[in-house]
């Protein structure tokens, strides 16, 4: 079985594949051929993944090692994939999601050329490859690998657009801020290797390996590693990057936000889960952290009237809500809901797009309306996305917030509360952006109203699918009090988290309690639901006065893009430009460039000393001699 096992390497080589073949060969691919040879890379990851699931799910965990990338004496870094139940779990997520955004991005960028078309099925290609490769190595030096090439292939189709510098600056700014979470991992991992010297994950959670370290190291190095998470997965303070990657084409940022990058952090932690239950005060920091973000986000969604940026803001939120599982404990319910979340911010991400894609370009919620008569589909299931994320039973958010919010209940009923109304929040933004889009009268133009029509096939079927999972994919976690044993996804996760389970404090909740705090979330994020169908059913733009005091502060964004700008920004540009003027321009070249301009000046001072006359020759001569006489006579050592 490890025989079989050892060839998990065709999974990220696949993607490799097929970003070599449509990159080298852009130029003489056809868009079917480019199209068709990405999606069959990525089906292909997807059905080994698939194969693989089953082999994990039977028992057959296995480390595949191939070669050393590096070996000295107290260090060895090898190439290497670990196949357990959470990196297969996530290689569903990955291959599975990713696959149904290369199908809907064959329809979605028709409109590019054949060159362009090619270059954005490698890009795409790539990100899935070094996802990959982040969720399947073996130690966190691979990891780290991948968490640098998402990073990049980020930059790329975030800044696809190249030719808008609003676009380029948005990819910029992602990238930026993506390093400055590096940094914190990087530190993070070298202080790892310091102590520990090595950097496999069945070595590094080692009995003898956790012996090593004090409650010091175990609590910075956990701090650092979630510094790299909070830049990858979007939180406090590093969060402002991924709303502006909304200037990527729609299908990127379904795969940015819903399927790969941003879930990056959640499985480092994850992973992790054995380091940050021996550090208390870590885990606070996280919960915290990611409650605040959940918080902050859902404050800025509800007033948001782009399309794409409620969705951003909405993902940014559900990561929180993410980070405050993994900040309590819950580690399972952190990964599940990852899971139901890729399915509908998936679904929701790619109906915006054929929204997007019906109005000709059109954004902005307030320009549209009244969509339902004329998109049957993209209606229907962008409605079963938005009931999904509201949490209401039985769609598949429902049960993983659930678990989070019973998790932080357990730890604090504070928490919890902050949660519900968070989810609250959730519930009455996503059906407001619903109802300005779909329900009412069309508030568009003539023409844009003549254009509209439900999206082709290529579109509409990634939107099924995703709507079906979106209702069932909460299934495999259902709590033990609805059913004995229903909870698949904790059972089979177990096994990754049983160091964890045996050392952590246990805060256990009652049946009754359970039920309780269960139906006050869903009564009022239902009640906050309607509210939100009422308000907006009848939605009409020239009634909507200026926003002013608080909502003109939630429109923009708490104006922390500005504060950053005013403390950060501005003032490093500053510092930049001195070093430009002055400390460059006229310190260090004005160095060099002096030296060259006393030389030349030198020499043509000098020159005049080759006269041609002989006899300043000879006075010369002997104005030497008489120097070399006076030192030797009177200069002694």
């Amino acid at each position: 079985m490890n025989n079989v096992l050892q060839i998990v390497w065709l999974i990220p080589f696949l993607p490799l594949l097929g970003f070599l073949i449509t990159g080298l060969f852009r130029n003489n691919l056809s868009k079917g051929a480019s199209g068709f040879i990405a999606s069959a890379a990525i089906f292909g990851s997807f059905a080994l993944s698939l194969f693989v699931f089953f082999l994990v799910k039977a028992g057959n965990t296995h480390v595949a090692h191939y070669f050393n990338l590096l070996k000295i004496e107290s260090l060895t870094v090898p190439f290497e994939f670990k196949i357990d139940q959470l990196s297969t779990l996530f290689l569903l997520i990955i291959t599975g999601v990713g696959f149904l955004i290369h199908v809907y991005s064959t329809s979605y960028m028709h409109d590019e050329d054949s060159k362009d078309f090619s270059k954005y099925f490698s890009y795409l290609n790539l990100f899935v490859f070094s996802m990959l490769l982040l969720v399947m190595g073996g130690n966190y030096v691979i990891m780290f690998f991948g968490w640098e090439g998402v990073g990049l292939c980020s930059y790329l189709l975030i800044g696809y657009w190249f030719k808008n510098n609003d676009y380029t600056n948005a990819a910029k700014k992602a990238f930026i801020m993506n390093r400055i979470g590096d940094l914190g991992f990087l530190l993070g991992l070298f202080w790892l290797i310091s102590i520990i010297g090595t950097v496999s994950y069945d070595e590094v959670f080692s009995a003898a390996s956790l012996a090593k370290l004090s409650t010091t190291d175990i609590t910075g190095i956990t701090l650092l590693f979630f510094i790299g998470a909070c830049g990858k997965s979007a939180q406090i303070p590093l969060y402002t990057w991924l709303p502006d990657a909304m200037a990527g084409p729609t299908p990127v940022s379904a795969l940015i936000h819903a399927a790969t990058m941003v879930t990056a952090g959640i499985y480092m932690i994850a992973r992790s889960n054995v380091l940050y239950t021996m550090a208390p005060a870590t885990q606070n920091v996280v919960a915290i952290i990611g409650l605040t973000t959940a918080i902050v986000a859902a404050t800025i969604a509800i007033k948001q009237n782009d399309i794409k940026k409620v969705l951003a803001y909405s993902t940014v939120s559900q990561l929180g809500y993410m980070f405050l599982g993994l900040g309590v404990g819950a580690y399972t319910g952190a990964v599940f809901h990852v899971m139901t979340h890729a399915f509908f911010k998936a679904l929701l991400f790619l109906g915006a797009g054929s929204v997007i894609h019906a109005m000709g370009g059109e954004q902005d919620m307030r320009n549209m309306g009244g969509l339902k008569k004329y998109m049957s589909i993209t209606n229907m299931t962008f409605l079963l996305g938005c009931i999904a994320i509201s949490g209401m039973p039985p769609f598949s958010g429902f049960f993983s917030k659930d678990e989070i919010l019973a998790g932080a209940f357990a730890k604090s009923p504070l928490l919890w509360g902050i949660g519900v109304v968070g989810a609250m929040m959730t519930a009455f933004y996503m059906f407001r952006l619903y109802a300005m889009t779909f329900l009412g009268k069309f508030r568009g133009t003539h023409e844009q109203e003549h254009h509209l029509h439900e999206s082709p096939k290529a579109i509409t079927f990634p939107l099924i699918i995703l709507a079906i999972l979106a209702v069932v994919g909460g299934w495999v976690g259902i709590p033990e009090i609805f059913m004995h044993g229903g909870h698949k996804l904790e059972a089979f996760l177990e096994p990754v988290f049983t160091q964890s389970n045996a050392i952590a404090v246990k805060h256990e909740i009652s049946h009754n309690t359970e039920f309780l705090i269960m139906g006050i979330s869903v009564i009022l994020s239902l009640l906050s639901l309607l509210f939100g169908l009422k308000i907006f059913s009848n939605y009409k733009y020239e009634n909507e006065a200026p926003a002013t005091g608080i909502a003109r502060v939630l429109e923009n964004k708490w104006y922390v893009d500005e504060i950053y700008d005013k403390i950060i920004t501005q003032p490093l540009k500053s510092l930049a430009a001195f070093f430009d003027n002055v400390v460059e321009k006229k310190g260090i070249d004005g160095l060099v460039n002096g030296t060259g301009k006393f030389v030349n000046y030198g020499s043509r001072q000098l020159r005049w000393l080759q006269s041609g006359q002989v006899g300043a020759y000879i006075l010369l001569m002997v104005i030497g001699m008489l120097l070399l006489f006076i030192i030797q006579l009177f200069i002694k050592n």
